[in-house]
């Protein structure tokens, strides 16, 4: 099987049970950017992290987010009025992962009084990159519940990832030992 099929030289794609649509049809926009925050995420699994004694990350927990948006994704990448039979099965348990793991990393850090500007270390950024591209893919969905349904779970994960993810760039900061970018507003005059 070739990697090219043509099929898209003119703007077109076909989604899972074959019907095609143009390549920016809302449902295409919203599983391109699950795609990307895929990557984003993978390339928080390869960040290396050290091992703090008061802290722990384990990094399966971003394995099994990858995995969540995979599904997601794939519903949205199907064609809505064939079945979604073949489809995996979505993983609710992931949502209350999600928070669990929040709840862990909050306790571990000091309470948020000031906005965060992203920084301080480059896995911190690219935690926050992600973070941004969740919004986007959040926004996405939004705009596409509009002219198409899909499960509900699917927003509230992604709702809760970019907690998850805010949170986790905290974590970092702390574990990384590095300074967390406060913004302070300048005093009107």
């Amino acid at each position: 099987m070739k990697i090219y099929t043509k099929t898209g030289d003119k703007g077109q794609t076909s989604l899972l049970g074959g019907l095609r649509v143009e390549k920016n049809d809302p449902r295409v926009e919203a599983y391109g950017n699950l795609d990307e925050l895929n990557s984003w995420i993978g390339l928080l699994r390869d960040q290396e992290i050290p091992h703090h004694p008061q802290y722990s990350f384990e990094p399966e927990i971003l394995k099994n987010i990858q995995e969540t948006i995979f599904v997601i994704g794939s519903y949205l990448a199907s064609d809505p009025e064939s079945s979604a039979k073949y489809l995996p099965s979505i993983p609710f348990e992931q949502l209350a992962l999600l928070e669990i793991n929040i709840d862990f990393m909050e306790s571990k850090l000091s309470p948020l009084k000031n906005f965060i500007l992203p920084g301080g270390h480059i896995s911190v950024s690219f935690v926050h990159i992600a973070r941004n591209v969740c919004r986007r893919a959040e926004r996405g969905l939004v705009g596409l519940k509009e002219i198409s349904d899909y499960d509900p779970f699917f927003l509230i994960f992604l709702n809760r990832l970019s907690d998850y993810l805010f949170v986790l760039s905290r974590y970092w900061t702390e574990i990384l030992g590095v300074p967390e970018y406060k913004w302070i507003p300048n005093p009107r005059t």
